[in-house]
């Protein structure tokens, strides 16, 4: 809201492990009048509950949401490009496959080619590389740090 002056019609993409932050996208993109498109890997998919309550937010309240297994589908027309850690807290012994099966995910500027001309940056922290390239996180487009800057104040 701070970048763009507002939320409303905006598309953000998620693109990575369908994990609580994006349920939390999830659950509030809608309602803030944001389209959402997600690409996860097959069998890693956000929970089905939560997308069928997405669904529904999306048709109350007019916006799109898509859900595919292709990042630069998923980057087409975005705002802002996110993701978040593929591995998380508990999931350390499951790295090896989790890291083959989100080849391709990693948010590049060949992404940020697909998506708007005005695309914003967002992760949650800590980062890895295999996320999101450092030409990308260190873009003038990256407000990481903001975003991490204003969760301080939240906590």
């Amino acid at each position: 809201q701070e970048h763009y002056g507002g939320l409303n019609g905006l598309t953000v993409t998620w693109i990575g492990d369908g994990n609580n932050v994006l349920n939390s996208i999830m659950m509030s993109a809608a309602k803030l009048g944001m389209h959402l498109r997600i690409a996860t890997p097959k069998g890693f998919e956000p929970d089905f509950r939560i997308t069928k309550i997405a669904e529904q937010y999306s048709k109350e309240y007019g916006t799109k949401l898509l859900l595919t297994t292709d990042p630069l589908e998923a980057a087409s027309g975005a705002n802002v490009l996110a993701t978040d850690t593929w591995i998380s807290m508990g999931q350390e012994e499951e790295k090896k496959e989790r890291l083959k099966a989100f080849q391709g995910y990693q948010i590049t500027m060949q992404t940020a080619k697909f998506a708007a001309s005005n695309w914003a940056f967002l992760h949650c922290l800590p980062r890895k590389p295999e996320e999101v390239d450092d030409e990308v996180f260190y873009s003038p487009q990256s407000l990481v740090f903001q975003e991490a800057e204003n969760r301080k104040w939240t906590i």
